[in-house]
């Protein structure tokens, strides 16, 4: 599950403009979501990243569980995954799909491609969603119980919250 909210976030990098653009950026979005393994921080790292971004993308704009197929298997082909356990920081044992010195834009598509097998798998393809925010092209993943996440952001969510309560008001002074 927290690869799959990571791989959402990856995506959103690219939203309203270029988030990844240096070295410290990859750095801090690697940070924020506790991956380990090795770094190159260089700017063809970034750039590698950016190519896998656009990549993984691709299981937000597929229209069923069989195209997303393609896509998963896409990514384990591209970077060739394969299972390892791990324990690292404050994780217990845990399945990687690539090793920790595979480059960071591999073991991202890797994960990427694990998370989103088990949506396949369990066919939970719709938990894969876009932002319901008018203004918004964010993609979320619903992790949610009963399905109900709509907005990729508390940002977004207030934003759609507030301009809705303002039409109501509006409306009920007229």
């Amino acid at each position: 599950q927290v690869m799959l909210q990571t791989m959402a976030s990856l995506v959103n990098t690219a939203i309203d403009g270029e988030a990844l653009t240096t070295v410290a950026d990859l750095d801090a979005f690697l940070d924020q979501w506790e991956m380990s393994g090795s770094r190159q921080r260089s700017a063809a790292e970034v750039q590698q990243v950016r190519a896998m971004r656009h990549v993984v993308a691709a299981a937000w704009r597929v229209a069923d569980r069989d195209e997303l197929v393609d896509v998963v298997n896409d990514l384990f082909e591209r970077t060739a995954a394969r299972p390892y356990l791990f324990r690292h920081d404050d994780w217990d044992w845990h399945l990687h799909v690539a090793r920790s010195d595979q480059p960071v834009a591999d073991r991202l598509g890797a994960e990427a491609a694990m998370g989103l097998a088990d949506l396949v798998r369990a066919d939970a393809v719709d938990r894969l969603r876009h932002c319901e925010a008018d203004d918004c092209d964010g993609v979320l993943v619903d992790l949610s119980k009963n399905r109900s996440r709509r907005f990729c952001s508390v940002t977004c969510a207030n934003r759609t919250h507030a301009a809705a309560s303002r039409s109501r008001r509006a409306a009920q002074s007229s």
